[in-house]
């Protein structure tokens, strides 16, 4: 897939996702009055601005796991609730999280789950691919952030998802948050598995001196 039409679907699925929160609240100006979900905005394009320009791709490269992409069915399936039930949560009162600051924690969080997600792109560049691949040239990396955490790509994800949750001060976008652990796993065996086969104990060993998602928890 070129790089152009990666662009056009990283807009349009930003683009869906805003659009179903501000349906959710009720319409542009209940949305965008909270100065809250307004800063949530300009992240949210801040982030798409600087994904566009990287390197990341949907490459199948050298060899893929093919059997891993339901998993990107469910990202998009949980994606979707997640762009509408905490605006519309929000809007109607149910199971809201009581204070003002969770909004702005949320923006923050959101922010900086952001940036870790996109951080590997760069570090990894052409390497860095939607699918479960092996790319040409692909080499292991293990120092920088990755010292610590072996995909902190995918745990950007999760905080960003906690993030926006919290933004909408929705305890269901809490909940959906933690929904997206099921298939996060699933994709990181997966990747595991393709990994281990390309470098073997080199693998290993990095694998025995880092943890797979949280630092102290997994």
């Amino acid at each position: 897939m070129s790089k152009a039409m990666v662009a056009s679907f990283a807009l349009a699925g930003t683009a869906l996702y805003l659009g179903l929160a501000i349906l959710g609240r009720g319409g542009f100006t209940a949305f965008f009055s909270h100065p809250a979900l307004i800063a949530l905005t300009a992240v949210t394009f801040l982030l798409l601005a600087v994904g566009m320009v990287s390197p990341g791709n949907l490459s199948t490269g050298e060899r893929e796991d093919s059997d891993n992409r339901w998993v990107l069915w469910a990202f998009g399936a949980i994606a979707i609730l997640d762009g509408y039930l905490p605006a519309y949560t929000d809007r109607v009162g149910f199971w809201i999280l009581n204070g003002a600051s969770f909004r702005w924690i949320g923006v923050a969080l959101f922010a900086v789950g952001g940036m870790l997600r996109l951080w590997p792109v760069f570090v990894l560049g052409r390497r860095f691919s939607g699918l479960v691949a092996i790319q040409p040239g692909h080499s292991l990396v293990t120092d920088g952030i990755y010292a610590a955490v072996r995909n902190p790509s995918y745990l950007g994800m999760l905080v960003m998802m906690l993030g926006w949750g919290l933004a909408f001060r929705s305890g269901v976008g809490v909940l959906l948050a933690a929904l997206i652990i099921l298939p996060l796993v699933a994709r990181i065996r997966s990747e595991e598995h393709l990994l281990r086969k390309q470098f073997g104990a080199d693998y290993e060993a990095y694998c025995a001196r880092t943890w797979r998602l949280m630092p102290w928890l997994y």
